[in-house]
């Protein structure tokens, strides 16, 4: 479980620096520039409700196996 967080938050973190220098380095107006910003910011989101779920589920599942395991 904490592999999994620390990998998480890793991912997230680096999610994160590289958006920002993407941002920073691309020359584009400042309209284009919110827009992809929003863009990112959603994707990023949508990415993390996935794995969210995929974690929750895989462990809901490992949880039941070993619940019927110790009965």
């Amino acid at each position: 479980m904490n592999k999994v967080f620390s990998f998480m938050a890793g991912a997230i973190c680096g999610a994160l620096v590289g958006g920002v220098t993407a941002l920073l380095l691309t020359p584009s107006s400042g309209n284009d520039l919110r827009e992809q910003a929003v863009n990112r910011w959603q994707t990023a989101k949508r990415e993390a409700e996935e794995a969210r779920t995929q974690t929750r589920h895989k462990l809901q599942t490992e949880f039941e196996r070993m619940k019927e395991g110790t009965q």
